[in-house]
Protein backbone atom coordinates (compact mmCIF):
# COMPACT_ATOMS: atom_id res chain seq x y z
CA UNK A 1 0.00 0.00 0.00
CA UNK A 2 1.15 3.08 -1.22
CA UNK A 3 0.33 6.41 1.52
CA UNK A 4 -0.53 10.09 0.72
CA UNK A 5 2.68 12.19 1.14
CA UNK A 6 0.44 14.62 3.55
CA UNK A 7 -0.35 11.45 5.65
CA UNK A 8 3.60 10.62 6.17
CA UNK A 9 4.66 14.70 6.49
CA UNK A 10 1.42 14.25 9.41
CA UNK A 11 3.21 11.66 10.88
CA UNK A 12 6.63 12.78 11.01
CA UNK A 13 5.24 16.33 12.01
CA UNK A 14 3.28 14.40 15.20
CA UNK A 15 6.45 11.47 16.17
CA UNK A 16 9.21 13.60 15.66
CA UNK A 17 8.52 17.24 15.74
CA UNK A 18 5.38 17.27 17.91
CA UNK A 19 4.53 20.12 15.56
CA UNK A 20 0.67 19.74 16.32
CA UNK A 21 0.02 23.02 14.20
CA UNK A 22 1.93 21.62 10.97
CA UNK A 23 -0.20 18.75 11.70
CA UNK A 24 -3.37 20.81 11.74
CA UNK A 25 -2.46 21.88 8.30
CA UNK A 26 -1.23 18.55 6.80
CA UNK A 27 -4.00 16.39 7.46
CA UNK A 28 -6.97 19.50 6.81
CA UNK A 29 -5.73 19.46 3.52
CA UNK A 30 -5.77 15.25 3.22
CA UNK A 31 -9.48 15.81 5.03
CA UNK A 32 -10.31 18.17 2.62
CA UNK A 33 -8.58 16.13 -0.47
CA UNK A 34 -10.39 12.86 0.93
CA UNK A 35 -13.63 13.84 0.73
CA UNK A 36 -14.12 15.13 4.93
CA UNK A 37 -13.05 11.43 5.12
CA UNK A 38 -13.59 11.12 9.01
CA UNK A 39 -11.03 9.08 10.32
CA UNK A 40 -8.38 11.55 8.67
CA UNK A 41 -10.66 14.70 11.18
CA UNK A 42 -10.23 12.03 14.33
CA UNK A 43 -5.99 12.04 13.69
CA UNK A 44 -6.32 15.90 12.96
CA UNK A 45 -8.20 16.19 16.06
CA UNK A 46 -6.10 14.55 18.19
CA UNK A 47 -3.14 17.01 17.30
CA UNK A 48 -5.48 19.80 17.45
CA UNK A 49 -6.23 18.27 20.96
CA UNK A 50 -2.34 17.86 21.90
CA UNK A 51 -1.53 21.56 20.50
CA UNK A 52 -4.30 23.29 22.94
CA UNK A 53 -3.54 21.81 25.85
CA UNK A 54 0.08 22.59 25.30
CA UNK A 55 -0.51 25.98 24.94
CA UNK A 56 -2.60 26.29 27.94
CA UNK A 57 -6.27 25.94 26.38
CA UNK A 58 -7.38 22.75 28.42
CA UNK A 59 -11.41 23.19 27.30
CA UNK A 60 -10.21 23.38 24.15
CA UNK A 61 -7.77 19.76 24.63
CA UNK A 62 -10.36 18.37 26.28
CA UNK A 63 -12.92 19.05 23.75
CA UNK A 64 -10.66 17.92 20.59
CA UNK A 65 -9.28 14.74 22.39
CA UNK A 66 -12.77 13.55 23.47
CA UNK A 67 -14.28 14.44 19.87
CA UNK A 68 -11.07 12.49 17.96
CA UNK A 69 -11.94 9.51 20.01
CA UNK A 70 -15.87 9.28 19.30
CA UNK A 71 -14.86 9.65 16.05
CA UNK A 72 -12.42 7.50 15.68
CA UNK A 73 -14.19 4.68 17.69
CA UNK A 74 -15.64 3.39 14.48
CA UNK A 75 -12.64 2.28 12.76
CA UNK A 76 -10.73 -0.87 12.66
CA UNK A 77 -8.04 -1.51 15.55
CA UNK A 78 -5.12 -1.21 12.97
CA UNK A 79 -5.78 1.47 10.39
CA UNK A 80 -4.03 3.20 7.81
CA UNK A 81 -1.06 1.34 8.72
CA UNK A 82 -0.99 2.75 12.48
CA UNK A 83 -2.59 1.33 15.99
CA UNK A 84 -5.40 3.48 15.99
CA UNK A 85 -6.97 1.36 18.83
CA UNK A 86 -4.04 2.46 21.22
CA UNK A 87 -4.06 6.45 20.05
CA UNK A 88 -8.06 6.43 20.47
CA UNK A 89 -8.36 4.84 23.70
CA UNK A 90 -4.92 7.40 24.88
CA UNK A 91 -6.44 9.69 23.66
CA UNK A 92 -10.15 9.35 25.21
CA UNK A 93 -8.13 8.62 28.77
CA UNK A 94 -6.10 12.83 27.91
CA UNK A 95 -9.67 13.87 27.57
CA UNK A 96 -10.92 11.85 30.44
CA UNK A 97 -7.78 13.54 32.83
CA UNK A 98 -8.25 16.84 31.44
CA UNK A 99 -12.31 16.49 32.53
CA UNK A 100 -10.77 16.29 36.08
CA UNK A 101 -7.78 18.88 35.33
CA UNK A 102 -9.32 21.37 37.69
CA UNK A 103 -9.13 19.22 40.99
CA UNK A 104 -6.19 17.07 39.75
CA UNK A 105 -3.90 19.28 37.49
CA UNK A 106 -1.26 17.40 35.60
CA UNK A 107 1.91 18.31 33.41
CA UNK A 108 1.17 18.09 29.64
CA UNK A 109 2.61 15.53 27.83
CA UNK A 110 2.77 14.18 24.33
CA UNK A 111 1.41 10.85 22.72
CA UNK A 112 3.08 8.55 20.03
CA UNK A 113 1.30 7.23 17.24
CA UNK A 114 2.63 3.42 16.94
CA UNK A 115 3.56 2.70 13.37
CA UNK A 116 2.14 -1.19 12.78
CA UNK A 117 3.16 -1.41 8.90
CA UNK A 118 6.84 -1.89 7.97
CA UNK A 119 6.11 -0.48 4.87
CA UNK A 120 4.74 2.66 6.18
CA UNK A 121 7.58 2.86 8.92
CA UNK A 122 10.29 3.07 5.52
CA UNK A 123 7.79 5.82 4.00
CA UNK A 124 7.87 7.83 7.09
CA UNK A 125 11.66 7.38 7.88
CA UNK A 126 12.08 8.90 4.10
CA UNK A 127 9.75 11.62 4.60
CA UNK A 128 11.37 12.81 8.20
CA UNK A 129 14.85 12.98 6.18
CA UNK A 130 13.22 15.20 3.57
CA UNK A 131 11.50 17.34 5.82
CA UNK A 132 13.47 19.50 7.54
CA UNK A 133 12.83 19.68 11.69
CA UNK A 134 10.62 22.31 13.02
CA UNK A 135 10.67 23.22 15.96
CA UNK A 136 6.80 24.05 17.55
CA UNK A 137 6.18 26.84 19.59
CA UNK A 138 5.31 26.22 22.99
CA UNK A 139 4.18 28.95 24.25
CA UNK A 140 2.78 32.45 22.74
CA UNK A 141 1.06 33.98 20.16
CA UNK A 142 3.42 32.81 17.54
CA UNK A 143 2.66 29.85 15.34
CA UNK A 144 6.70 29.08 13.96
CA UNK A 145 8.57 29.78 11.00
CA UNK A 146 6.92 27.56 9.14
CA UNK A 147 3.52 29.26 9.76
CA UNK A 148 4.49 32.77 9.60
CA UNK A 149 6.16 31.84 5.79
CA UNK A 150 3.16 30.29 4.49
CA UNK A 151 1.43 33.77 5.31
CA UNK A 152 3.73 36.23 4.33
CA UNK A 153 3.91 33.88 0.97
CA UNK A 154 -0.17 34.30 0.63
CA UNK A 155 0.03 37.63 1.51
CA UNK A 156 2.90 38.38 -1.69
CA UNK A 157 0.95 36.29 -3.74
CA UNK A 158 -2.88 38.10 -3.54
CA UNK A 159 -0.85 41.60 -3.69
CA UNK A 160 0.97 40.80 -6.91
CA UNK A 161 -1.78 38.39 -8.20
CA UNK A 162 -1.52 34.05 -8.44
CA UNK A 163 1.20 34.42 -11.59
CA UNK A 164 3.86 35.21 -9.37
Amino acid sequence: MSYDPLYLAYLVYFNRDRDYFECHEVLEELWLKMDREPLYKGLLQVAVGLYHFRNGNVTGGRKMLRSAAERLKDYPENSLGIDLGRLRSEAAEYAKRLEAYETEPFSYYDLDIDIQDPHLSMEVNRTASELRPNVPQRRGPQRGAKHEAREHNKNRDSRHGSDS
